[in-house]
């Protein structure tokens, strides 16, 4: 079974390694035998995630890319190729959230979270897919969605539509990319305490997710690794894409 999930021989390209989620899944990847190159705006937290990776006795480099700016992303290609000749998987992490009641929004707050979390991931994945498909190479694509992306959720409301944004892209892509061996799907993550949402986890919003949880606690980032490795093996999910996976401790089953 083990041959099922191996990714020696494979690199792994992770938009947003540097961040909670993103390096808990990248090492997963690099556990498993990928070369992961960590791309964050922040190149000393990419690096603290590349230590840890070799560390372990993985293969990793850091990159720095603003994912708002097509210019960066095609430099990022060719800095990316240059290491390691081509990527086979493509990791859609970044993430950025507010708290600001919908009436309080302005559309400089909506355009910077659009930026990073829904036209970013579509420009990166024009830009590294299109590489892929160039080159011939039947790859993998995951995007990080959130359970507020089916769920409406209160306080975040820029932050769901775009992630919503994240489903409707990931199925699309899944059609427009099946052609040329490239599969396309999305993890849904549940409640996973990070920087990005500890502003709004009050403890009253706390009690409220606990409530709406069946397994009733928050999920730990190495908890997404299985997820993230079965789709990134072209063999463990080789008839897999445009699903939506959720890893929510049952957070999306729950009504009243």
């Amino acid at each position: 079974m083990s041959k099922l999930f191996d990714l020696t021989g494979k690199t792994a390209v992770a938009i947003g390694g540097n961040s909670v989620l993103g390096s808990s899944i990248s090492k997963g990847f690099a556990s498993h035998g990928a070369k992961v190159a960590i791309v964050g705006r922040n190149l000393e937290k990419a690096e603290a995630v590349v230590q840890e990776i070799e560390a372990e006795g993985g293969t990793a480099k850091a990159f720095s890319a603003d994912v708002s700016s097509r210019e960066s992303l095609e430099k990022l290609v060719t800095e990316i190729e240059n290491w390691s000749g081509g990527f086979d998987i493509l990791l859609n992490a970044p993430g950025k959230n507010s708290a600001t009641p919908f009436f309080e929004l302005d559309m400089d707050e909506w355009d910077d979270i659009m930026d990073v979390n829904l036209k970013g991931l579509v420009v990166t994945t024009q830009i590294f897919a299109k590489r892929m498909i160039e080159k011939g190479t039947q790859g993998s694509i995951i995007n990080i969605s959130s359970v507020s992306s089916t769920t409406p959720l209160s306080k975040v409301f820029t932050y769901s539509v775009s992630k919503a944004g994240v489903n409707s892209m990931t199925q699309f892509l899944a059609r427009e990319f099946a052609p040329h061996g490239i599969r396309v799907n999305a993890i849904i993550p549940g409640f996973f305490p990070a920087e990005q949402n500890r502003k709004i986890l009050s403890p009253e919003r706390i009690e409220s997710i606990m409530n709406h949880t069946p397994m009733n606690r928050f999920g730990s980032p190495e908890e997404l690794q299985g997820a993230a490795v079965w789709l990134a093996s072209e063999k463990a999910s080789s008839f897999v894409t445009g699903t939506l996976i959720r890893v929510d401790g049952g957070f999306g089953s729950m009504t009243i």
